[in-house]
């Protein structure tokens, strides 16, 4: 394999470099994702929308930009180094592939430009109490009363939709035959009445889930995508986008290079713990476990420019992904030490509000408990497992 650029992608890669130098935004720069308003998700967003650049998986005809796999991957490796805040996925990288693959005109032509100008934003109404891992299991149910839905149900971890303008919500419009059978793809306007948005707390403190309550909430019964009962498989095509989209290699190669500069930083007997060969050792072996996880990314994304869509092998991206970005964050945890603990939000509420130890202390334990949730959303890691034992191996 040919590893090397050819000279038009350096390029390309001088001219991104060189672009978002110049019109990134200032007061987003070394910004915690935990503190960031709407207008801050959305202020990147519309300089790319600007730009035609929001959408690089998109086809052409539907507002993508036409770049190779390759100009791709580098988009997202400068990206990364420069430590951007990506545009929410829910919308781009979730729903947008959905429209255009299934839905219908109409559909096509209200949802999409939204979701490129950034003017709607959107939520995925998927988790339930009793539906997490096991999907099929949810409860929502939606009954077809004239020309509306009337939906009744309960979503959890629905991310950030105390911002959300609108909701794709997977519902039960049948309970016959298998449990896959029987669930419909339902777009849901937020504004609707008999919604309630309730805040779930997570352990670092921060405000990014909630649940979702909905009593007999009417949704047109033109926001159905696709087939009614036949939502299954538009729920299997969403998540296998999601899933290539978790591995987040460029974004792990930042962190570890962060990781090796606190590494540094820190001493053990007088010495840079960097320098230390059993911890050298735990960084290498990440580094190694990343190289061969970004070959596997890049052999998906050639798979993609021939037109495949993302299969199986998007659960090995999500297995290794988030199980690498785990073990980065308890690195780090372990690089800091003690002087980690004061950084957690409910130990920094007191009289003294100086920072105790070094400044890349700081936010370390908070992105460790985050953390902890990456393999279990997207499908907990346990069922991917499951399903490339059924759809790669034939077990």
């Amino acid at each position: 394999m040919d590893i090397d650029f050819a000279p038009e992608d350096e390029a390309f890669r001088a001219e991104v470099r060189s672009f978002i130098e110049e019109n990134y935004p200032k007061h987003l720069v070394g910004a915690d994702r935990g503190d960031l308003s709407k207008e801050d998700f959305l202020a990147w967003h519309k300089i790319l929308a600007e730009k035609g650049w929001v959408a690089p998986s998109w086809p052409e005809e539907f507002g993508g930009t036409g770049w190779t796999v390759t100009q791709k991957y580098i988009w997202n490796e400068e990206s990364a180094a420069f430590g951007t805040i990506p545009p929410l996925p829910f919308g781009v990288a979730m729903l947008g592939p959905v429209i255009y693959s299934f839905g219908n005109q109409e559909q096509k032509d209200w949802v999409l430009p939204g979701i490129l100008s950034g003017e709607t934003w959107w939520c995925q109404g998927y988790s339930e109490p009793g539906a997490g891992s096991d999907l099929a299991g949810l409860k929502t149910k939606a009954e077809l009363d004239g020309d509306e839905y009337v939906v009744n149900g309960h979503k959890i971890w629905t991310t950030l939709a105390q911002h959300a303008d609108w909701m794709f919500c997977l519902v039960r419009t049948s309970s016959d035959g298998k449990p896959q059978e029987g669930i419909s793809f339902l777009l849901i306007d937020m504004d609707t009445p008999g919604i309630e948005v309730k805040p779930i707390i997570t352990i670092d403190g921060g405000h990014e889930v909630n649940e979702v309550f909905l009593t007999d909430v009417r949704v047109p019964a033109k926001n159905l995508v696709g087939e009614q009962d036949k939502g299954w498989t538009i729920a299997k095509f969403l998540l296998g986008n999601e899933r290539s989209g978790i591995a987040g290699v460029a974004r792990s190669k930042k962190a570890i290079d962060r990781l090796r500069d606190i590494a540094r930083a820190e001493l053990e007997d007088g010495a840079p713990l960097l320098d230390s060969a059993d911890f050298s050792k735990k960084i290498a072996e990440l580094e190694v476990d990343l190289t061969a996880l970004e070959y596997t990314e890049l052999r998906t994304l050639a798979s993609e420019s021939k037109g495949q869509g993302p299969g199986p092998e998007s659960s090995i991206l999500k297995i290794k992904g988030t199980e690498i970005q785990q073990r980065i964050t308890e690195l780090t945890m372990e690089a800091v030490g003690n002087y980690a603990s004061p950084w957690v939000p409910q130990l920094d509420r007191g009289d003294n509000y100086l920072a105790i130890g070094p400044d890349h202390a700081e936010g370390v334990s908070q992105s460790y408990f985050n953390n902890r949730k990456t393999s279990i959303y997207g499908g907990s890691n346990e069922i991917q497992r499951n399903i490339i034992a059924k759809m790669v191996l034939g077990l």
